[in-house]
């Protein structure tokens, strides 16, 4: 029987991120996703007009029946929050269904570029701190691990030196680790490697080591990105994969997927066009021979 991630996190028609992205990597990689619908677009919100249904209040009715089915899961994933009440939610699911035998992947949805999302508050940011430090594994991009850790953006942003930005990074990565918290990836890092070649990195950082999987940078900041690395992670580690590998893994499906955005033309709004690409995270046992 596969493996099982509770997936909570909105659900977008247009836009090829959140759920849309989770449900069809997580499949892909031969894990089965339960997702739990925070809110319901009728496209992401980078659009300059959606429809938005707000699902808070029926978060509580899908782990009343799940816990009544006695669901069990290998793994739970927590992607955008619309409301510092959701994550409230979150914490009575958790509550519920985190265990000694799960893990927790929080996807700390707050900001991008320098700049908080519209539904960013204190309150918010205080419940997250306290829902990523709950989690055995955190995926935060350059702007939410200064969120996180009360750093200074634009001072980071404005560090000239490859090197010195990298590790600065690490630093603030290290300083999250704690004992229940022993795994950060920071995502979507820019820099210019010591060839000046534009590069796009995740920095993997726990206690015992620190690894930078870096690619070429292709241009453009795609609705998603973020969304389809941390399933592919999720994914990765409730199949039983390291994490170096997997991290690796998703870098190489999403470099592609963007390269291939990127001479198409595509939106950014739109989401990358990575569904031509999902056979390279289906497992090995399961591909069928061409032959």
């Amino acid at each position: 029987m596969a493996e099982k991630i509770a997936v909570i996190n909105d659900l977008s028609g247009f836009g090829r991120c959140s759920l849309t992205a989770a449900i069809s990597v997580i499949s892909a990689m031969g894990v089965s996703p339960c997702p739990l619908p925070t809110a319901i677009l009728s496209a992401q919100t980078g659009y300059p007009s959606y429809y938005c249904d707000d699902c808070t209040d029926k978060m509580e009715h899908f782990r009343r029946e799940w816990e009544k089915m006695g669901a069990e899961f290998d793994g739970i994933y927590t992607g955008f929050v619309a409301s510092e009440e959701q994550i409230r939610q979150i914490f009575r699911f958790l509550n519920t269904f985190h265990n000694k035998n799960n893990f927790l992947l929080v996807d700390p949805v707050m900001g991008d570029d320098g700049t908080p999302y519209d539904m960013f508050s204190d309150t918010l940011l205080s419940l997250m701190k306290e829902l990523a430090f709950q989690a055995d594994i955190i995926t935060p991009n350059v702007t939410e691990l200064c969120l996180l850790t009360g750093a200074d953006y634009g001072r980071l942003a404005a560090t000239l030196h490859s090197g010195s930005l990298l590790k600065e990074i690490r630093t603030l990565a290290l300083s999250l680790c704690s004992r229940k918290l022993k795994h950060v990836i920071v995502t979507g890092i820019r820099f210019s490697d010591e060839r000046g070649i534009r590069q796009m990195g995740n920095l993997y950082a726990a206690k015992e080591s620190c690894q930078m999987f870096s690619f070429p940078y292709v241009g453009g900041s795609y609705s998603g990105t973020g969304d389809l690395f941390a399933s592919c992670l999720c994914a990765g580690i409730a199949r039983g994969d390291d994490i170096p590998s997997i991290i690796q893994t998703a870098g190489e499906f999403i470099e592609l997927s963007l390269a291939d955005s990127v001479k198409e033309g595509v939106g950014q709004n739109d989401g990358v066009n990575y569904e031509k690409y999902l056979s390279l995270l289906i497992p090995k046992s399961a591909r069928v021979s061409s032959g």
